[in-house]
C-alpha cells in the first residue's frame, strides 16, 4: 500500500533560523531585527518539572503595562490638540494609532521573550515551544501586520469623531474594559466552539491546531477565513453589542479595550510558566465564578485538544464554566504557586 503523502503545509518543521542568512527574505529579517522571536538561540531557557514552584504576575503589574501602552498615544494626541488648537483628521489618526499598535505589540513580544528565558515554559520538561514553520514565515507576518492594521482602521472609521478630543474620553471606560472582555469572549467562545464541532468549519481552524506548544507569533497562525473572524468580525460584533447595551464605546475607549485584548492574545499563546490571569475590571465577577483564565488553559487547548476540545475561551474562563467545557490544570495549581515571587513587567523598557 502506498504511503499517505502529508501536505507540506501541515509541517511544523522550523529550521530557517539556522539557514545561511543569504536565503532569508524580508520577513525573516524583520523577526530577527525586531527581536520578536519567542527565544534567543544563544540564551539558555530553564526547564522545570510539573511540580516545581512558579512565580505569579500581580494584576496591577498587568494593568500598568497595558495602560502604559494604551495611554501614551492618547497623551501625544491630546498634546497635539493643545498645541495646534485642532484635532487630528481620520487619516492621521489611522496612521498614528496603527503605528502605536505595532510598537506596543513589538514591545510585548520582546518582554515575553525575555520572561521565557527567565522563567521557562509550561510542559517544558516534555517539549520545547514551537517556532514559526519554514513554510509559514511570510503568512504569519502578514497575519500579524493585518491585525495591527485592520483593528485600528476599523476603530478609526467606525468610532472616531473629530469633534471628540482625547480629553473627552468617558469615565465609562472603567466598566467598558471589563464588560468588553466578557462580551468579546462570549462571541469568541461560540465561534471557536462551532469551528471545533462542525466539520464544515473545522477545516478553517485545523491549521491553527497544528501547533501543540504555540508561541506568541503563532497567535494568528491560521487560514484566511479564521483570520478574518479573529481580526475583525469578533471585535466588530463585540463593539456593536456594547453599543446596543448603551455604552459609549467611542474611539478612545475602543482603542484601550483593544490593548487589553491583544495583551491577553499574545500572552495566552506564550506558554510562559508564570501564573497570569488577564487584568480586567471584571475581575471581581470572574473570581466569584472561579472563571479567571490562566495561560495554561489555552495552552492545554492546543496540547490536549484537537477536533473534540475544551477551554474555548481566550480572555476568560467564564463561558467554559457556564457551558461545562473546562479542562483540569496540571501546573498552575495552588500548590505550585510561589506567592513570594512576583513578576515585574517593564512598562517602557526591557529588563
Amino acid at each position: 500500500m502506498a504511503a499517505v503523502q502529508r501536505n507540506p503545509k501541515d509541517s511544523m518543521k522550523s529550521t530557517w533560523r539556522t539557514w545561511d542568512r543569504k536565503r532569508w527574505g524580508r520577513h525573516h529579517w524583520m523577526a530577527e531585527l525586531l527581536g520578536i522571536q519567542p527565544n534567543d538561540l544563544n540564551r539558555e531557557t530553564p526547564v522545570h518539572q510539573k511540580t516545581d514552584k512558579m512565580p505569579y504576575l500581580p494584576h496591577w503589574q498587568g494593568h500598568k503595562f497595558i495602560l502604559a501602552g494604551a495611554l501614551w498615544p492618547i497623551l501625544v494626541h491630546q498634546l497635539y490638540v493643545l498645541y495646534t488648537g485642532k484635532n487630528l483628521g481620520y487619516i492621521a489618526v489611522f496612521i498614528f494609532y496603527t503605528l502605536a499598535y505595532k510598537i506596543n505589540a513589538i514591545h510585548e513580544l520582546n518582554v515575553l521573550r525575555n520572561l521565557g528565558h527567565k522563567y521557562g515554559f509550561l510542559d517544558g520538561d516534555k517539549h520545547e515551544r514551537d517556532q514559526i514553520p519554514d513554510h509559514a514565515v511570510d503568512s504569519v507576518f502578514h497575519s500579524l501586520v493585518s491585525t495591527a492594521t485592520f483593528r485600528p482602521m476599523m476603530t478609526t472609521f467606525l468610532a472616531y469623531r473629530t469633534s471628540h478630543t482625547p480629553a473627552t474620553i468617558s469615565w465609562w471606560i472603567i466598566a467598558e474594559i471589563g464588560i468588553y472582555t466578557v462580551v468579546l469572549d462570549f462571541w469568541f467562545y461560540w465561534y471557536h466552539r462551532c469551528m471545533h464541532d462542525f466539520d464544515s468549519l473545522w477545516k478553517y481552524h485545523r491549521t491553527h491546531h497544528l501547533t501543540k506548544h504555540p508561541n506568541p507569533l503563532l497567535t494568528l497562525f491560521a487560514d484566511t477565513e479564521q483570520e478574518i473572524f479573529d481580526i475583525a468580525i469578533i471585535p466588530l460584533m463585540t463593539w456593536g453589542s456594547m453599543k446596543l447595551m448603551g455604552f459609549p464605546m467611542g474611539f478612545y475607549e475602543w482603542w484601550i479595550c483593544h490593548q487589553y485584548i491583544v495583551w491577553t492574545e499574545l500572552w495566552g499563546h506564550s506558554g510562559l510558566r508564570v501564573l497570569v490571569t488577564p487584568p480586567t475590571t471584571a475581575t471581581p465577577l470572574l473570581k466569584f465564578f472561579d472563571a479567571e483564565l490562566v495561560t495554561e488553559d489555552h495552552d492545554l487547548h492546543h496540547r490536549k485538544g484537537w477536533k473534540t476540545s475544551h477551554n474555548y475561551g481566550k480572555q476568560t474562563r467564564l463561558w467554559d464554566r457556564f457551558f461545562n467545557t473546562t479542562h483540569e490544570r496540571y501546573e498552575t495549581i495552588p500548590a505550585n504557586i510561589d506567592w513570594n515571587n512576583p513578576v515585574t513587567l517593564p512598562p517602557f523598557k526591557l529588563d
